[in-house]
């Protein structure tokens, strides 16, 4: 028997209908990599997008087929997420800092038509196109020189429609955009999202505990919008009518100038932007804008970042989520004590990954024992599991179900949860060390070692140790110019960590390798010293 209330099904053209016809004035700002600016709205999103479908129909595409994106932050990208699923597409956004073996794999394996790409990224397009056989068509999204010779201009491409166009209808349940994991392990998996989950998620991040945009955000995301659906906040900002701020360069001057000149209120993004912001205003002798909300994900913030974005008036915000989570899953915002903390119990609190919004379950189990659910006590460690609307079922063309059956998916971390549902990720599965039956965590001893004043980045991991089975050893870059030794950053971390988590050896590096998305890649570190010994045990 159905309901009383109106059916509407969930697809993603209704953000962009809400906000061209609720916001539609509200400006779109792109500034692109040669410099120049270009400014639209979200009526003119939408009626790009319109042309898009269109176009993409002309081309001979159905519902359900792939069109990959190889582009930046702009506004031209920000049509294609609402034109592809217009024509009820699939977009694929693929991340340019893959390796080759990577790309191959991915586009080949998602089966895309379509490749719509940065100039920036022709040598990509010429490297990978015999490698492509099922990409049928290349269209550029810059309209000015820098493609190459003969390539279809985006702009001239949707110039030929005329946007008489009415979205294409479909199951909430259909697929509107696939994302690859960085493939850490074997070959990237691919996620896809539904309609209904992503509207969910963007929903969700309307919380006052997530993004809390109003209609006078202006967002600026550094975010990429090919990295995990540059965390749902194109959906979500659209559901708001934002002004969006986009660069398609990530330099920290160009970022401070779009800041200060647009008056943006909101940014997104790794703790290695932050930390390039910082280093760029002690350079010129300059404030940090005046933002109000930092939003960090994607791996965990310095202390010291923390207390330098709050000293300057920011409401700092710790994310967490991952690809298979659409990608949020937990965002840090004030609690319902905040006002009664000191200052370093607020930055405490923020240090840690924040609380669940609404649509997300949490767990942890035991670490040697999955069926074995631990207790929310603020001190137990253990597998993080979660489930959700949003949360993947099953990869992309795989054939089982990547959850439990009860539905939740191991993340690969590990984590304490706290009474009052705060997350506090201590680890990686994967990385965190066992060492005389007992666990210590490898991201804990990075997380102190960086607040070293001479430290600009340090990885642990774990060696083999014929009595202890595994002991950690610190790897470390220093900070330009300046000078330190093993036994003063065991000193410095004598206070902070538990006697028996202290390295066994810290070892200096020029760099430390990371993966495609900016991690720290501890599969390369191990790689590269597969052959080395601890000292004692040579």
């Amino acid at each position: 028997m159905l309901g009383a209330m109106q059916d509407w099904t969930m697809r993603v053209t209704h953000v962009v209908d809400h906000a061209a016809r609720e916001a539609g004035n509200r400006e779109i700002v792109t500034r692109w990599a040669d410099g120049s600016e270009t400014r639209t709205n979200w009526a003119g999103i939408r009626r790009d997008a319109l042309k898009m479908a269109q176009a993409l129909e002309r081309l001979g595409l159905k519902p359900g087929d792939k069109v990959a994106s190889i582009a930046m932050n702009h506004s031209r990208h920000l049509v294609s997420w609402f034109g592809v699923a217009g024509m009820g597409g699939v977009l694929h956004t693929v991340n340019p800092r893959l390796f080759e073996d990577q790309l191959e794999y991915i586009v080949n394996h998602a089966e895309d038509r379509v490749v719509i790409y940065d100039a920036m990224f022709q040598p990509i397009i010429d490297l990978m196109k015999d490698r492509w056989p099922k990409v049928e068509h290349y269209i550029c999204f810059d309209p000015g020189p820098g493609r190459a010779e003969g390539a279809t201009s985006f702009e001239d491409w949707i110039g030929a429609e005329d946007g008489d166009y009415r979205w294409a209808e479909g199951s909430e349940r259909d697929p509107c955009m696939i994302c690859y994991t960085s493939g850490t392990t074997g070959n990237p998996k691919g996620v896809q999202y539904e309609h209904r989950s992503t509207l969910m998620h963007a929903m969700a991040g309307l919380q006052s505990a997530a993004f809390a945009f109003s209609a006078a955000s202006v967002m600026l995301p550094v975010v990429p919008m090919f990295h995990a659906a540059s965390w749902g906040l194109p959906y979500a900002g659209g559901m708001a009518g934002i002004k969006f701020v986009f660069s398609a360069v990530n330099d920290p001057a160009v970022l401070h100038e779009m800041m200060i000149k647009e008056g943006v209120t909101d940014s997104a993004g790794v703790p290695t932007v932050w930390l390039a912001h910082f280093q760029y205003c002690d350079a010129e002798g300059i404030d940090l804008p005046p933002l109000k909300v930092a939003t960090i994900g994607g791996s965990a913030a310095p202390k010291s970042m923390i207390e330098r974005l709050m000293k300057s008036g920011i409401r700092v915000q710790h994310a967490w989520g991952m690809t298979e989570t659409s990608p949020i899953g937990t965002v840090g915002g004030p609690t319902h004590d905040w006002e009664q903390m000191s200052f370093d119990e607020k930055v405490a609190k923020i240090q840690m990954q924040g609380r669940p919004i609404f649509g997300v379950e949490l767990r942890t189990v035991d670490l040697d024992n999955f069926t074995k659910v631990l207790p929310r006590d603020g001190k137990t460690s253990g597998a993080l599991q979660i489930r959700g609307p949003w949360v993947v079922k099953r990869y992309f063309k795989a054939e089982e179900d990547a959850v439990t059956e009860d539905g939740w998916f191991d993340t690969g971390d590990v984590g304490i949860l706290h009474p009052d549902g705060t997350l506090q990720l201590t680890d990686r599965t994967k990385d965190v060390i066992k060492s005389g039956g007992e666990w210590i965590s490898s991201v804990e001893l990075e997380n102190a070692a960086v607040g070293h004043p001479a430290v600009a980045e340090a990885a642990c991991i774990g060696m083999a140790h014929p009595r202890w089975d595994e002991r950690p050893v610190l790897f470390v870059v220093r900070k330009p110019g300046q000078e330190c030794d093993a036994e003063s950053v065991i000193a410095f971390l004598s206070d902070k960590v538990a006697k028996w988590w202290l390295p066994d050896a810290v070892e200096f590096v020029d760099d430390i390798p990371h993966t495609a998305t900016g991690k720290i890649s501890k599969k390369d570190l191990r790689a590269r010293f597969a052959d080395y010994r601890l000292p004692d045990t040579e």
